[in-house]
């Protein structure tokens, strides 16, 4: 039986540049004819994973280029007293070894950084814990291998197989279960996701807004008038829809059947989703406002439905008006329709700040803490 568990909210931000472009405006797209403000799935679930790494660091892996360091780290200790050993040798193996690392023709390729002489991968590893902690085992075992001109077909193998393929994912972290991961180097270690998450979109209208600033050198002399710096940052201020939907069977595959686990993952990507914020210029506009309409739904044997057409065309509100509370119940309405139209088992959870019409749609219960709590109630039971 296919679950799926689905989240809207609805959140509407201060003035703020919470997600940029390449020339520093605020991302933006035209939907239903009018310009949107908009900020990007991957900022939000960026905005996860960090959520993730201060709930559990264990369950968070690592996107990076720089593993060399890592992994010099790890086995410097463990290596001091082995024949051979030097800082040069132990640079040489982990490079050998990464270069080991790969299927057919195509390898990870270790370089060197020429402005920081920094050893770097020529792609971004995403990796977890336990792999890493694999990697640097097979390196510690086959260190004196690894010096030699050739290395063995058998250990090249060993290194490569320390990172998790199709038919063994023990070692994955909760974020790389969810979210996925492509290592185009090795295919056969690709994950797919269990969640997808949409690009955040105003529910209204937006024009596009300068802030003109000036700085003031502080010890310059008094009788000199005038600004030491100047210019403009663009900012907006929006109500954003904001979507995403997991499949509860992929992500409990993909955790080898652990189901504790995968619900310990769902619960907090859910809450990490309503409470993790896009961190753009934030120090300059402190727009810290959290979400004030929120539904999770855990919908049985139907595709996934997303609800932003509810904002095709864009709200408009009148003087007095919450835009918020007229979001949300355009959302009500579009859910109603599709409903009625589609079909489909299952159950909605409602936090209604707004003080919206919720038109049928859902239970409302008081607290992020109780929607969780009957989701994954609903989800196990």
């Amino acid at each position: 039986m296919k679950l799926l568990i689905e989240i809207h909210t609805l959140q509407n931000f201060a003035p703020s540049n919470l997600n940029r472009d390449d020339t520093g405006a605020p991302k933006d797209a035209f939907f239903g004819g009018t310009r949107r403000a908009r900020f990007s799935s991957q900022c939000s679930k960026r905005a996860v994973r960090g959520y993730f790494k201060e709930e559990n660091s264990g369950y968070f892996a690592a996107r990076t280029k720089r593993i060399v360091d890592t992994l010099k780290g790890i086995l410097n200790a463990k290596l001091k007293e082995v024949k051979d050993f030097s800082a040069e040798n132990l640079e040489k193996t982990i490079s050998t070894a990464i270069n080991c690392i790969g299927s057919g023709d195509k390898k990870v390729k270790v370089e060197k950084d020429k402005k920081n002489g920094q050893m770097k991968t020529d792609v971004l590893l995403f990796l977890s814990p336990r792999e890493i902690e694999a990697l640097a085992a097979a390196i510690e075992k086959h260190y004196s291998d690894l010096l030699k001109a050739k290395v063995p077909a058998e250990v090249a193998k060993e290194i490569t197989d320390s990172i998790d393929g199709k038919e063994s994912k023990s070692r994955l972290t909760l974020d790389v279960a969810l979210f996925g991961r492509m290592l185009a180097v090795m295919p056969e270690k690709n994950q797919n996701a269990a969640c997808q998450v949409a690009h955040a979109i105003s529910t209204h209208a937006v024009e596009r807004e300068f802030d003109f600033y000036t700085a003031v050198d502080d010890l310059k002399p008094e009788d000199t008038a005038g600004a030491d710096m100047m210019g403009t940052v663009e900012f907006n201020s929006a109500c954003y829809y904001r979507y995403a939907v997991v499949d509860w069977e992929k992500l409990v595959e993909n955790l080898q059947d652990d189901t504790d686990l995968a619900a310990k993952g769902l619960r907090t990507f859910l809450q990490g989703f309503v409470e993790a914020e896009p961190s753009g210029k934030q120090n300059s506009f402190a727009a810290h406002n959290q979400p004030e309409f929120v539904a999770i739904s855990v919908r049985r044997n139907t595709a996934p439905r997303n609800l932003a057409n509810a904002f095709e065309t864009a709200i408009r509100v009148k003087s007095g008006e919450s835009l918020t509370r007229k979001s949300a119940e355009a959302l009500t309405g579009k859910a109603k329709d599709l409903q009625l139209a589609y079909g489909g088992d299952g159950e909605t959870f409602v936090l209604n700040l707004a003080k919206a019409d919720l038109n049928g749609f859902g239970t409302a219960l008081p607290s992020l803490a109780d929607m969780l709590d009957k989701t994954l109630t609903t989800v196990r039971g």
